[in-house]
């Protein structure tokens, strides 16, 4: 069945896709991969690793932009026409547990084999792999710190009470800080009980719960907070503002967070869709935003120098020592963690 996309919808689409080309009618005709992604560092998105791909397979790609929640959204309303989607794990888990995904066939998709181990299945055999990890840590600026920050443990000392700020329990990372406060309150295996207790031990110490990264950016900058658990992908956003702040890899490890790809159930191009996901793992693509800052490579192929590689979640050492979340687990409990942090922690 030839994909045909709605008008209302189309024109905002084909903006973007025809954004920076002369295309035009050059495109008609063409088939067409609709791929939904974030909005940011489009332009090179689409100069450095779309165009390739467009030119090779004589394919128009399209993208529907937007946060995790709302494109997850649109796709579970049958409201796009998307083939590809790029989530992060705890929003493609939903997705997956939704119904919304089809099964991949890896045998189309043999880069796989060439990237990290924690990569290659992070939500099962049956769907699809990461192509980008980021490392979950703490950044802090230690002129405004009493203590050097090392540990997760050391973001429940006193000495930050009111310096610190931490996700809300309903961002990406949030179900990560339920499961740091269970691990510092000394437990092997994640215990709920235990973490909440551990929560409401720091909570004196948070100036605000975050919610978006532009909040904890403002905060760090305005010194209203010295440290915090962030994302190391942000990481240069607060080192434009605050140029002595530093990114800490704690003692017990960090925490990977994946983005994943993922085929829309339904789908028309499937084939097409596979050989995109298996282009994206390739070496060139995963070399070109690597050393543009723009993702963290997680192809074994890919090497970078130490001036490349800064600010990137970058090489087996590391990657092997993140913690992984089980996002199944995540999800399943999710809203009674949402229910008990509100009920418990929120004032």
């Amino acid at each position: 069945m030839k994909k045909i996309i709605q008008a209302v919808a189309a024109s905002s689409l084909l903006l973007l896709a025809a954004c920076g080309s002369n295309e035009g009618s050059e495109s008609e005709g063409k088939e067409k991969l609709v791929v939904s992604t974030w909005g940011f560092n489009e332009d090179f998105f689409r100069k450095e690793i779309y165009k390739p791909f467009e030119e090779e397979n004589n394919v128009e790609i399209v993208l529907d932009t937007g946060n995790n929640a709302d494109r997850l959204n649109k796709i579970k309303q049958g409201n796009s026409d998307v083939d590809v989607i790029f989530l992060s794990d705890y929003y493609a888990q939903q997705g997956i547990q939704d119904g919304l995904f089809d099964t991949i066939d890896r045998e189309n998709i043999p880069n796989v084999d060439k990237i990290y181990d924690v990569a290659k299945a992070p939500l099962g055999e049956e769907y699809g792999p990461a192509y980008t990890i980021a490392q979950f840590g703490i950044a802090y600026n230690p002129d405004e710190s009493p203590i050097e920050i090392t540990s997760w443990k050391d973001l429940w000392s006193a000495d930050l009470k009111g310096k610190i700020t931490i996700p809300s329990i309903t961002s990406t990372t949030g179900p990560m800080m339920v499961d740091i406060a269970s691990m510092v309150k000394g437990e092997e295996t994640f215990n709920e009980d235990a973490a909440f207790t551990s929560l409401k031990e720091i909570m004196p110490s948070v100036v605000k719960e975050y919610g978006q990264t532009s909040e904890y950016v403002n905060m760090f900058a305005q010194g209203e907070i010295a440290a915090g658990p962030i994302m190391e992908m942000y990481f240069a956003d607060l080192k434009e503002a605050v140029p002595n702040a530093e990114f800490v890899t704690p003692a017990e490890g960090g925490y990977a967070v994946m983005n994943t790809m993922n085929v829309v159930k339904g789908t028309d191009q499937k084939d097409l869709s596979e050989k995109f996901i298996n282009y994206i793992l390739g070496k060139e693509a995963q070399e070109k935003s690597a050393k543009n800052k723009v993702d963290s490579p997680v192809n074994v192929d890919v090497q970078l120098s130490d001036e490349e590689a800064e600010g990137l979640t970058y090489g087996e050492d590391l990657i092997n020592s993140l913690h992984t979340m089980d996002m199944k687990f995540v999800n399943d409990n999710l809203k009674g963690w949402i229910d008990r942090w509100n009920r418990e922690l929120i004032q």
